[in-house]
């Protein structure tokens, strides 16, 4: 007797599932199924999982092709049940591809190609739809996207649209995409909600007319570089009763959000200074961030990061806000500092593309500080640090793959009427980041000056 073996979520079950099962089944005589477990979902970073257990494990049944079904709550368990029940075959869908290969010690390992164009005919439960997600772009954040995409569920990637199509029909053909376009029009009629991975200045206006053909958009940072158009953007949302957010990916993430609360509880007192930084140095001096005179430079790319942290907690409400640059002969932005000043706190966000300074994050209070070490933006971990340094103590969180996962579980959540994440990044906060983007802006082209020289 051949034994297959093969293991999933299995949420929201659909014809994807059913003919990856079917597929499995023929391969030998006796199909073993493992269905994970919520908690060990959550720890391998698949999020967002409506269905109970019992219901994936019922789910998976009723089709009938499953011999044995398992339940899978661990590390290691794939190895160990290959050994138990002597499988002679591991399979998994093609996304996964050379992830399992370590199996081949004790098994034959195959990689099913996906199904693809499966959303039409998903099954829809308690309210819950698959989410049709198109692309719009396909440069670097797009192909961060694809990797992280896989441990949502309730969504699937299915398109691409560029205006290059070339580049469009070589990412759908890498990524097995269902289809990419050069044809906008085309694209809206394919795909429930689009994620805009463009550069900067395309933002505003893909934004507006995805939202326009009633799409929900989760949109790169700075979503808008005017603060009017920021307001613009939410209220067509509102009025088309589609979802809006600025993909601004840190503030979405476990780490983040706990260092936060424990701010807010007041863990070092009054907060009366903040000072952010993220650089990083570009050898490359063809890309677009050092060549696009009117929008690249630092602070267009890393300043939503390093404001994030300000306006969350010392509000938008400051009384003064200033800047000083190094810039490029073109005009771009080399390394900038924002300064702020509020009633009764101070804050420093440091961004560079051509000077290098240590990434951290430091948050001062009337009690105490936090320092959260490099690179804060993904925060993995940050210690409280008191006067009585016996009382100090570090704080470890998970952060997981690229962290895109994070923020897409959210926008998926709020589509289907749970916008539970809200309160991570707010309307009013992503509007107060395109004012600062437009004070920016303007006092940097009314400040031209020699290359390598300080304007402040």
């Amino acid at each position: 007797m051949k034994k297959v073996i093969t293991y999933g979520t299995f949420d929201l079950f659909h014809e994807g599932h059913y003919r990856l099962l079917e597929r499995a089944k023929a391969l030998g005589d006796y199909l073993i199924v493992g269905v994970t477990t919520e908690s060990f979902d959550q720890a391998r970073g698949k999020l967002n999982v409506v269905d109970s257990l019992m219901t994936r494990i019922e789910n998976v049944k009723k089709t009938g092709f499953a011999d044995e079904v398992i339940v899978e709550d661990h590390v290691g368990q794939k190895v160990e049940d290959i050994q138990k029940y002597n499988i002679d075959i591991f399979v998994l869908g093609s996304d996964w591809q050379g992830k399992f290969d370590y199996l081949k010690d004790f098994c034959e390992v195959r990689y099913l190609e996906r199904t693809k164009g499966i959303s039409s005919t998903m099954k829809r439960i308690h309210n819950h739809k698959i989410i049709r997600m198109g692309l719009i772009g396909s440069g670097r954040i797009a192909k961060r996207f694809v990797p992280e995409a896989r441990y949502v569920s309730g969504m699937e990637l299915v398109g691409v649209y560029n205006l290059h199509h070339e580049s469009a029909r070589r990412f759908a053909e890498e990524f097995e995409l269902e289809f990419s376009t050069a044809d906008e029009e085309e694209f809206y009629e394919h795909v429930d909600a689009v994620d805009i991975c463009t550069p900067h200045q395309f933002h505003y206006a893909y934004a507006k007319r995805a939202l326009e053909h009633g799409k929900h958009v989760l949109c790169e940072k700075p979503m808008a570089l005017r603060k009017e158009e920021a307001e613009e953007l939410f209220e067509l949302a509102e009025k088309n009763g589609c979802i809006l957010m600025e993909a601004i990916k840190t503030a979405y993430t476990p780490g983040f959000i706990r260092l936060l609360s424990m701010l807010q509880s007041g863990v070092i007192g009054e907060i009366r200074d903040v000072e952010s930084c993220f650089t990083r140095i570009f050898p490359d001096d063809t890309r677009r961030e050092l060549t696009n005179a009117d929008y690249g430079g630092s602070f267009t790319e890393y300043g939503s990061y390093t404001l994030l942290p300000i306006i969350k907690l010392l509000g938008s409400d400051y009384q003064d806000i200033r800047f000083t640059c190094f810039k490029a002969a073109n005009g771009v932005d080399l390394y900038t500092k924002a300064y702020f000043d509020y009633a009764h706190s101070l804050a420093t966000a440091k961004t560079g593309l051509k000077v290098k300074s240590d990434g951290h994050l430091l948050i001062s209070g009337t009690r105490g500080y936090i320092f959260v070490p490099a690179p804060w933006w993904k925060t993995t971990e940050f210690e409280l640090c008191y006067e009585d340094f016996t009382q100090n103590e570090k704080v470890f969180t998970k952060y997981l793959g690229d962290g895109l996962r994070y923020e897409l579980s959210d926008f998926v959540s709020a589509i289907n009427g749970n916008p539970r994440g809200g309160f991570k990044l707010t309307r009013n906060e992503s509007v107060a980041f395109a004012d600062i983007m437009e004070k920016f802006l303007d006092w940097r082209r009314q400040t031209p000056i020699k290359e390598g020289e300080v304007i402040g």
